[in-house]
C-alpha cells in the first residue's frame, strides 16, 4: 500500500470474508474518505481528549484505533506519546490518515481489517478505542469480544458513539429510519445498557458512561458527506417534519435560519479489562 520508503507500515488483512454490512461500510468510506480529514466535524478531539487523558497512559504505551477515518483520535493518541496501529475496514481512509500522520511527523502503523476481526496477539494493547464508527459494525458484540481479547490485562477500552438513551424505543426508531436512509451502510445505534452488557460480557469494566449533546451540522452538510441519494433526503426530510415528540424532544430538532438542526446523542463509554 505505501513505498519502502514510508515511515508508515501496512499489513492487508483478508478481506474475503466480509459480510453485506461490512462491504457496504467499506465501499461507502471508501467513496467518501476525502471528507473525513480536515474540516470534519470530528477534527474537533475535545471528546477524544476528555476521555483519553484521565487514564495516565505511559509514552510507550501501545496503542490501537479501531475504524480509525479521518485518524483524528489515532493522531492524538501519537501526539501524546503512544505507539499507535491505526485501522480501518476502507484503504482510502488509511491512505488519508497516513498522509495527515506523516504531515504531524508522526511515525504509526496502519492495518487493514475490519473491527469484528482482528489478526493481532491477545494482548498486544494497552488501549484500544473506536470513535463514531460502531453504528456502522455488523456485529458490535464481535467487536467488543475482538478489543478485549487484543487487550492487556488492566487495559482500556474507549469508545465514542451515537446512541439513545435508555428508554426511548420510539426516538431511537426514528433515528434509526433517519440514519439508514441518510446512508444506508449505517446498521444501527446501540443504547448505553446494551453497550455495558456486551462490555461484561467480554470481561471489561465499565468506569464511565456519559451522554453528551452534540450538535450536528444543517442537513445539508449531513446529506453531502453521506452522498445522500435524492429520494433518500426527500424521505428523511418528510421523517423530519413528521418526527414523534419523543424525537423531537430528545434531539432537540428544529430549525435554524431556514436550516433542519439537531443535537445526535454521543456516548462516551471507558472500560477496563479484568485482571
Amino acid at each position: 500500500m505505501y513505498s519502502k520508503t514510508s515511515p508508515f507500515s501496512s499489513v492487508s488483512e483478508t478481506m474475503s470474508e466480509l459480510d453485506g454490512i461490512q462491504r457496504a461500510a467499506q465501499e461507502q468510506f471508501a467513496r467518501q474518505s476525502h471528507r473525513y480529514g480536515r474540516g470534519h466535524v470530528l477534527e474537533n478531539i475535545d471528546d477524544v481528549r476528555a476521555a483519553i487523558d484521565p487514564l495516565g497512559l505511559k509514552p510507550g504505551a501501545k496503542a490501537l484505533d479501531v475504524a480509525t477515518g479521518g485518524g483524528h483520535t489515532g493522531l492524538y493518541l501519537a501526539s501524546i506519546g503512544c505507539e499507535v496501529t491505526l485501522a480501518d475496514i476502507a484503504e482510502p481512509m488509511l491512505e488519508r490518515a497516513a498522509v495527515a500522520a506523516r504531515a504531524r511527523g508522526f511515525n504509526v502503523t496502519s492495518r487493514l481489517h475490519s473491527a469484528e476481526k482482528m489478526s493481532y496477539g491477545n494482548g498486544a494493547f494497552d488501549i484500544v478505542t473506536c470513535r463514531v464508527a460502531p453504528h456502522h459494525f455488523s456485529s458490535p458484540e464481535a467487536f467488543v469480544k475482538e478489543a478485549a481479547r487484543v487487550l492487556t490485562p488492566g487495559g482500556w477500552f474507549v469508545l465514542i458513539d451515537g446512541t439513545v438513551e435508555d428508554g426511548q424505543p420510539e426516538a431511537e426508531a426514528w433515528a434509526h429510519k433517519v440514519e439508514k436512509l441518510r446512508d444506508p451502510s449505517h446498521n444501527r445505534l446501540l443504547a448505553p445498557a446494551e453497550w455495558k452488557r456486551l462490555c461484561e460480557g467480554a470481561a471489561l469494566i465499565v468506569v464511565r458512561t456519559e451522554i453528551m449533546p452534540f450538535k450536528q451540522p444543517d442537513l445539508e452538510w449531513y446529506f453531502e458527506t453521506a452522498a445522500t441519494p435524492a429520494e433518500n433526503q426527500r424521505l428523511v426530510r418528510e421523517l423530519c417534519a413528521k418526527a414523534p415528540e419523543s424525537a423531537r424532544q430528545l434531539f432537540r430538532l428544529g430549525e435554524e435560519d431556514g436550516k433542519i438542526v439537531w443535537w445526535w446523542q454521543r456516548l462516551t463509554l471507558v472500560a477496563r479489562k479484568a485482571g
